[in-house]
């Protein structure tokens, strides 16, 4: 049995054939070999997916041998004993036990049911470390651990009830904040016990049950102490270079209506090109040729990859700090902002001593945010792309466009905030002076919008699009100054019931 499993393997990954390394037929590991010997039967699509992976055709001694560009391993000092077979499946999750508190005895072995972004940094440490710097990275931190933030989530998800004359929004479950909010920013594992399983292959088993899990959110904090899950854009079990570069995978998470990019890019010159001619396209070279494998950008050329011109020069080397190319923040909050200098951003405190990176006047939290400078050479860096397609009257009128849509926005955000306050002081709804919810009022879910929702998109759709519809009438310009005008009118009407009394 076990043999005939081997021969099968090795045939696939034969049939599978070249990529990056012509013929090859890495071998496998005597563990992975008896990992594939039941999965293959029990869960044929995690084998299938990993045989079509580059980790199943290339032993990390062959792809330390490549060289330039093309190099994918940026840790040259890989263990000698994981070098000469393929990364399977024994690679991944008999790594570093020790540090794994999921780790548990399975036939023999010491195996993890997490694998963590400090896994991977085996190979792959300078992707990692990047990462690390990214907001993304701090995504569930960023979240759970801002209390101002936590009024807005508890707004959305909290479990209502009807108080007298309001709504009352109290706590949630896990289970629903798993598969709302923390889908994409991650949920906290941690091992909450064993269970006993009756497997079919070898009888009863001992599993650890990990609360918190599944999840592959960005910010995931691992069972190492890790953070983040590369599984997110490089879905498992083919890891695929390919799949992470195409929209569909930032799709995920960025499709609004508080982050609308992917609907926005969608609708673009550039997702009509993709849309058209992406079937042609070539997502799997490092690097990536502008004009050779792909005539539009994608998120990934844009924000990622590393990009050559036809003459195989270097136009932008690979990131994955997502940020590094982005002076602008635009996700309100409730302004858009210049891009945090940590990706821990609950250290922030705005002149108020919120934890917000712009005080509700529109002054950015200083200290806290990147400078001038700085975001000058992540302009430039960006643009850098653009110019590979575009001339530079293009560039800059493109760029123009934005900076002054960013303006004209928060200044939208200050007028919807300038009635807000006007609300919370004559005591027509409850804020943070009140010790209160900023958020679950009418008038206070109308406000949201504006910068939520109608600010957002109408930046997003200036960054991803150029303009268009999206930033004027679908979830636009219209829409925020249509609900700058229903607050107006429901603060009038507000004070002509309440006469000379106030709310009390």
């Amino acid at each position: 049995m076990l043999k005939n499993v081997i021969v099968v393997v090795f045939g696939l990954i034969s049939l599978f054939g070249f990529i990056g390394q012509a013929d090859a037929e890495a071998p496998l590991s005597e563990a992975t070999t008896e990992c594939i010997d039941c999965h293959t039967t029990f869960q044929p699509g995690v084998v299938e997916s990993w045989m079509k992976s580059r980790h199943a055709m290339v032993t990390p001694e062959q792809a330390l041998a490549v060289k330039g560009l093309a190099n994918k391993i940026s840790n040259k000092d890989v263990p000698e004993d994981l070098r000469p077979n393929a990364v399977g499946c024994a690679e991944c999750h008999t790594l570093r036990p020790d540090a794994h508190a999921d780790t548990f005895e399975h036939n023999g072995y010491d195996i993890h049911v997490v694998v963590s972004p400090d896994d991977c940094k085996t190979c792959h440490m300078t992707e990692v470390d990047q990462f690390s710097l990214n907001l993304m990275s701090y995504a569930v931190k960023n979240l759970a651990e801002n209390a101002v933030f936590q009024e807005l989530e508890q707004s959305i998800l909290g479990s209502a009830s009807i108080q007298k004359d309001h709504i009352k929004f109290g706590s949630t479950d896990d289970d629903t904040k798993a598969e709302a909010c923390y889908y994409c920013h991650g949920t906290v594992l941690n091992v909450a016990g064993t269970e006993t399983r009756d497997t079919d292959a070898a009888g009863e088993l001992e599993f650890p049950i990990i609360s918190g899990w599944p999840n592959q959110g960005v910010g995931r904090i691992n069972l190492d102490g890790s953070r983040g899950s590369c599984t997110a854009c490089h879905t498992r079990h083919e890891f695929s270079i390919e799949m992470a570069r195409k929209p569909y995978t930032c799709k995920e998470c960025h499709i609004g209506p508080d982050v609308p990019v992917y609907k926005v890019y969608s609708s673009s010159k550039h997702g009509n090109i993709f849309s058209t001619k992406g079937d042609g396209w070539n997502f799997s070279p490092v690097p990536w040729t502008i004009g050779k494998d792909f005539t539009a950008p994608t998120c990934a050329s844009c924000h990622v990859s590393l990009l050559v011109n036809t003459e195989g020069e270097t136009v932008v080397e690979r990131t994955h700090q997502m940020n590094d190319r982005l002076p602008w923040r635009l996700f309100g909050l409730i302004y858009a902002h210049p891009y945090p200098k940590q990706p821990d951003t609950t250290i922030i405190r705005n002149k108020d001593g919120l934890p917000l990176p712009t005080d509700f006047a529109g002054g950015f939290a200083d200290g806290y945010l990147i400078d001038a400078d700085e975001q000058t050479r992540r302009a430039q860096s960006l643009q850098g792309v653009c110019q590979n397609c575009h001339d530079t009257s293009w560039v800059t009128g493109f760029w123009r466009r934005f900076e002054n849509t960013i303006k004209r926005t928060n200044e939208a955000t200050l007028q919807a905030t300038t009635l807000m306050s006007e609300a919370w002081k004559n005591g027509y709804a409850k804020g943070l002076s009140a010790k209160a919810n900023p958020f679950d009022e009418f008038i206070e879910k109308r406000w949201c919008d504006n910068w939520l929702f109608y600010a957002n998109t109408v930046r997003f759709a200036s960054a991803m699009g150029g303009g268009g519809d999206y930033g004027v009438f679908a979830d636009g310009r219209y829409h925020l100054s249509r609900n700058l005008t229903e607050m107006r009118d429901w603060l009038n009407l507000r004070k002509a019931a309440a006469g000379p009394q106030k709310r009390k």
